[in-house]
């Protein structure tokens, strides 16, 4: 499994538009561009968003995926114009996994 991890400057007073846009694009990349999805969290710094795309395989991530998936488009569209920057911060390939998505019960 592969992860990118991205950090989004964003303009102040942007960050409700960013998320909206960021969800539409992120759902179109699960739907037609074979990602297993991602995670968007607020930093603590100042209109920071930090992003965590999971997919099957760096070869995954890098193919070219053409969409002409009109929300998709406007979506994007919409996330750069909240952008001041966007960076790739880390590549990783999954060596361990013991995440889980519910609290373990205390029994």
């Amino acid at each position: 499994m592969f992860i990118a991890v991205y950090e989004f400057e964003i303009h102040a007073g942007t960050e409700a538009r960013f998320r909206e846009a960021w969800l539409e694009v992120t759902k179109s990349i699960y739907r037609y561009g074979g990602s297993l999805g991602s995670r968007l969290h607020r930093s603590d710094r100042p209109n920071i968003m930090v992003g965590y795309a999971q997919w099957p395989s760096r070869e995954q991530w890098e193919k070219d995926q053409p969409t002409t998936d009109e929300g998709f488009e406007n979506a994007r569209a919409s996330m750069r114009e909240c952008l001041i920057k966007s960076t790739v911060i880390y590549q990783l390939e999954v060596s361990d996994d013991f995440l889980h998505s519910a609290v373990a019960d205390e029994r």
